[in-house]
């Protein structure tokens, strides 16, 4: 079997993002222990605070960004960071070749709960046109993502990775170190499974109620199939079981003034899980265009997500076009 540092060498990734990549991991085996320990270590519950986006931060939020961005940041190649439970960017190493995104725990919601709860991250290559620490570092268009990821925290806590080329599956195992279990996932183009939170339903437009209304009428309606609804509450776990056994994830614009340009944050979570599924073979859109091709205006900007199974989504797509 692989280890994750064998495999990063055998695809033939540089050694400086190779370290970084490890680094990842071993920040994401720190997180893993907090989150096995929950209620025993006091990690449950409320920070007591809110982050830039206006949500409450759980303590182990805190936790997970802090264990990243020590870590992280102590890297020569990191030149910043950008965090979804950071205001700015973090700066770094002024000569580093790498830029850092990450949620540190998406999913907070589950965390009380026991349920699915994950990290995702993404790796840009830093720009040499703008200042050092300007934010501007961080407007680039998903396609120059030279890495990206997440690490599940379930059962067994797994790490989901693309450098380019095909989306790895590894597991953590007993000796602390992430072994190659799955060499490269696909997802199909046509599906059975939708993930969407239907009780946004009222705020959706006309287009997507119709399409969600199709897929619920099931062998009767127009689609002339049964589709099943999954719905974890946690992007890193529906975009998971995408990867693992078909189907389509949506979360669309809505009329609520938070979510009108949908609620996902683009830089990371939608760049590095839309690198993800198109690498897997699926596609991942805005309802309008690819959404790797969507550069940030912003550190935070949120948009539209219809992730997952190729013909689904250009389904999808059409439906939207037609208004």
């Amino acid at each position: 079997m692989h280890t994750l540092s064998s495999q990063l060498r055998s695809d033939g990734v540089a050694p400086e993002l190779e370290l970084l990549i490890g680094e990842l991991a071993a920040a994401s085996k720190t997180i893993s222990a907090k989150v096995r320990q929950g209620a025993l270590a006091g990690v449950l519950g409320s920070a007591g605070h809110e982050n830039v986006q206006g949500e409450t931060q759980k303590k182990l939020d805190v936790i997970a960004n802090d264990v990243l961005k020590q870590t992280l940041g102590r890297l020569a190649q990191v030149r910043a960071l950008a965090s979804e439970e950071e205001d700015h960017p973090v700066p770094c190493h002024v000569e580093g070749a790498y830029l850092v995104a990450f949620d540190p725990l998406d999913g907070s919601s589950n965390i009380d709960i026991n349920g699915q709860i994950g990290t995702i991250f993404t790796v840009y290559p830093a720009r040499d046109d703008v200042p050092a620490l300007s934010p501007e570092q961080f407007a680039q268009s998903g396609r120059a993502q030279v890495c990206a990821g997440y690490v599940l925290y379930g059962p067994s806590t797994q790490l989901v990775l693309t450098t380019g080329g095909p989306v790895r599956l590894y597991t953590l195992a007993q000796d602390g170190g992430f072994v190659l279990t799955q060499e490269a996932l696909r997802i199909e183009p046509e599906c059975s499974e939708f993930a969407v939170n239907l009780a946004n339903f009222r705020h959706w437009s006309a287009p997507v109620q119709a399409y969600i209304q199709k897929l619920q009428a099931g062998v009767d309606g127009p689609r002339g199939r049964d589709f099943n609804m999954r719905w974890n509450g946690a992007m890193v776990g529906d975009v998971h079981r995408v990867l693992m056994r078909g189907g389509i994830f949506l979360y669309p614009a809505n009329t609520q003034s938070k979510v009108h340009n949908g609620k996902l944050r683009l830089l990371y979570e939608a760049h590095p899980m839309a690198l993800l599924v198109e690498n897997a073979g699926g596609r991942a859109s805005d309802g309008q265009g690819d959404i790797l091709d969507r550069v940030a205006d912003q550190l935070h900007q949120r948009v539209p997500v219809v992730l997952g199974a190729a013909c689904e989504v250009q389904l999808v797509v059409e439906t939207l076009a037609q208004g």
